[in-house]
């Protein structure tokens, strides 16, 4: 039995440790864990693959906000560093590069050419790129921010896919790369355009979309398209939750049924990245930002 003396003494130190625990959790969260990297290995398995495109390996990232980087290239260096070692045969960069601005980008495109996919790189736009959360003198400044966000890409190599698809041919076969604007449920606009963008793909039987708001799977693309395998981000896993093994816990599933990782619903795969940058809070608790590497497998 505890003393009544060492009591006085251990309570107090209980509730000081309490008190500092959470305290400590953040500046881990903070210092350790913002920027390190995790790479996510995911086997996707369909018999309508073409057996062309057995093997093929894409590496995706989304959500990468360059203006909370600050111009701290040599961080995002690490970064780079692991998508090569992956060797991937395409990149697909699922929106929200900048927070709102332009200028942002400045200085990031060196960066950006090192990335090396040895078939192509490809993107969507997410809700952060459209500068809607900014104020502008005029309408003219707002469309030539965006102009230049576009010209980005084409600087660093990679197609912008807004509302289009791109048939990709190997010894003889098919698949369709689709990419919509972004398009989420209210107050987040509606850019996207799936009907549009997979006007002159109907016939390929396999078809990858890059949607940047994990919503849209729900609303428009199951049990209502034959699109095989979806890629989203924007939901961060609300840059704080559990993961142990299989299982994941965070805030975000409030609001989003869909919110990081792996989903199957009949034939058809979501995967949800969980973000390379940060956004508001300068932090990761239990949710690493994350480079994800996907390899399609054709099965009988």
């Amino acid at each position: 039995m505890i003393s009544e003396k060492a009591s006085l003494v251990i309570v107090p130190l209980v509730g000081l440790f309490s008190g500092f625990l959470p305290f400590f959790i953040i500046l881990y969260g903070v210092f350790r864990t913002l920027y390190l990297f995790k790479v996510y290995h995911i086997i996707i398995k369909d018999k309508k693959l073409p057996t062309a495109f057995h093997g093929l390996r894409i590496v995706q990232i989304s959500d990468i906000h360059l203006g909370s980087f600050n111009a701290r290239y040599h961080i995002l260096d690490k970064a780079i560093a692991k998508i090569n070692h992956l060797q991937p045969d395409y990149i697909f960069f699922t929106g929200d590069l900048v927070n709102n601005y332009a200028w942002e980008l400045k200085g990031w495109k060196n960066t950006f050419n090192t990335l090396v996919a040895a078939k192509g790189k490809y993107a969507v736009l997410g809700n952060h790129d459209y500068g809607d959360y900014s104020e502008w003198k005029t309408k003219e400044e707002k469309r030539k921010n965006f102009e230049a966000i576009q010209q980005f890409y084409k600087a660093i190599d990679f197609k912008l896919l807004l509302n289009e698809a791109e048939v990709i041919e190997n010894s003889g076969e098919n698949i369709a790369i689709i990419g919509v604007e972004n398009w989420g449920k209210p107050p987040f606009k509606q850019y996207g355009n799936l009907k549009k963008a997979m006007a002159e793909v109907e016939a390929i039987t396999f078809k990858i979309l890059l949607s940047h708001d994990p919503s849209h799977w729900d609303e428009e693309i199951i049990n209502k398209t034959n699109i095989a395998l979806t890629l989203s981000g924007h939901t961060h896993g609300m840059q704080a939750g559990f993961q142990f093994k299989k299982r994941q816990w965070s805030p975000i599933k409030y609001k989003y049924k869909h919110w990081a990782g792996l989903y199957k619903e009949q034939n058809q795969y979501l995967y949800v990245n969980r973000g390379l940058g940060w956004l508001g809070f300068p932090g990761r608790l239990g949710m690493r930002p994350e480079i994800t590497c996907i390899e399609l497998k054709k099965t009988v």
